[in-house]
């Protein structure tokens, strides 16, 4: 899984309660291709590939938010992803037992984006 130095320094110093399980979610997003790539945009760890998948919600704390910048676009069969707006849908995670209970959905978004690249 190919990660970014400024994505790691980024998480390294960023003070959150739930530090741990965005890390899990990083690292599901780029175990579930090799094509994924990250960067740090709009003050967050973003994840690419041949444009802008995903971003963590680090300002939310209360639980683990991924934002989905074309999430309305993507096939949506387990209902991860909420929200009715035109392109933006919001992948919502309480701990990390929810992050595991969701991992193969999450999957499921990152290689059909990759496929529909």
């Amino acid at each position: 899984m190919p990660r970014n130095r400024a994505v790691d320094a980024f998480m390294s110093k960023l003070d959150h309660p739930l530090k741990a399980e965005l890390e899990l979610v990083r690292e599901i997003i780029l175990g579930a291709s090799d094509k994924m790539d990250e960067a740090i945009k709009w003050s967050s760890p973003t994840f690419m590939y041949q444009g802008n998948l995903a971003s963590l919600v680090v300002r939310t704390k209360k639980r683990i938010q991924v934002l989905f910048h074309n999430g309305a676009s993507l096939p949506n069969p387990a209902g991860l992803l909420e929200g009715d707006g035109a392109t933006v849908r919001y992948a919502n995670f309480e701990d990390a037992a929810d992050i595991r209970r969701k991992q193969k959905a999450l999957e499921a978004l990152v290689k059909a984006w990759v496929k529909s690249r």
